[in-house]
């Protein structure tokens, strides 16, 4: 079965430091959270909002020891007026045999205003 896990984080700066720092930040924690190992990983599509432009946060994967050969791709969310700003969202396609409700979709900073249901079931 394949299997989305979600992860969302804000950034407090358009910088490439940031954008990448907090994104690995996500990305290990994701990570950790579910057991996962890069070779049961379909793929990862990586979001960022429209007023980030300084990185390409997929970079953040390639900096995770044996993730080298994931397909990563990086999109900008749509823009609806009032939506949570510097945002990167990360939707991880992952080959598992646990049940949905097993999964751990991790929201930090900011983005658990996304899904405050999610961030209160896994603290």
């Amino acid at each position: 079965m394949t299997r989305g896990v979600r992860g969302a984080t804000t950034v407090d700066r358009n910088d490439e430091i940031e954008v990448i720092g907090k994104t690995e930040e996500l990305l290990l924690e994701m990570i950790a959270q579910n057991n996962i190992v890069a070779e049961d990983v379909c793929s990862v599509l990586i979001s960022v909002t429209a007023d980030l432009t300084a990185a390409f946060p997929a970079r953040a994967l390639r900096t995770i020891e044996g993730w080298t050969y994931v397909p990563v791709m990086c999109v900008r969310e749509i823009e609806v007026p009032g939506s949570l700003t510097q945002c990167v969202r990360v939707m991880l396609h992952w080959n598992t045999d646990k049940k949905q409700r097993e999964i751990r979709h991790i929201y930090q900073h900011g983005a658990v205003s996304l899904r405050p249901d999610l961030a209160e079931k896994h603290t």
